[in-house]
């Protein structure tokens, strides 16, 4: 059963898209192929695989890897913010920097201004890792995106980034 909506948006993809490939056709992903959310999602597969493959020498999760990034590049960063900034829920923050504390990756300090807040730092163990980690991980994005130009690697980042950057 179609909807008068539905009707309408198969209209329009129909006078602005190119016609499905055959082989897509033949195996029932045309319709797929033509939501952002299977293409985005097919895209995340394959650039997650390369990642967790380029990072996974130094037993970093995608989520550890993307803490101790921004502890890296925003020192003094608090929890709170980490939380907001990486879409994290705060308990399993908690407990996500508890253990990185224990690897020696991250150490507190004072909040220079707020005093019931504490900032992070990574220690010079981390700083080590993550200037290892990074580099690893822009080569596996790389590597993930290699059937793009840069300049196409460059505007699909910004137009992911419209989707879920949140304006401030």
């Amino acid at each position: 059963m179609s909807t008068p909506a539905v009707r309408r948006v198969c209209a329009s993809r129909q006078t602005t898209e190119s016609p499905p490939d055959a082989s897509n056709e033949a195996s029932g992903t045309a319709y797929l192929e033509t939501l952002l959310g299977y293409n985005a999602s097919r895209a995340s597969h394959t650039l997650i695989s390369h990642f967790i493959r380029g990072v996974g020498s130094f037993d970093l999760r995608t989520v550890d890897f993307s803490v101790l990034s921004v502890i890296g590049h925003r020192p003094g960063v608090t929890s709170r913010q980490l939380c907001q900034q990486l879409n994290v829920l705060p308990p399993n923050m908690v407990v996500l920097l508890r253990e990185l504390d224990k690897r020696g990756l991250i150490e507190r300090q004072p909040h220079p201004t707020d005093k019931r807040a504490v900032g992070l730092l990574l220690s010079t163990r981390g700083k080590a890792l993550m200037k290892k980690a990074e580099k690893a991980a822009s080569a596996a994005d790389l590597e993930g995106s290699a059937n793009l130009s840069p300049a196409e690697r460059k505007t699909l980042t910004r137009l992911l980034q419209k989707i879920y950057v949140v304006a401030a």
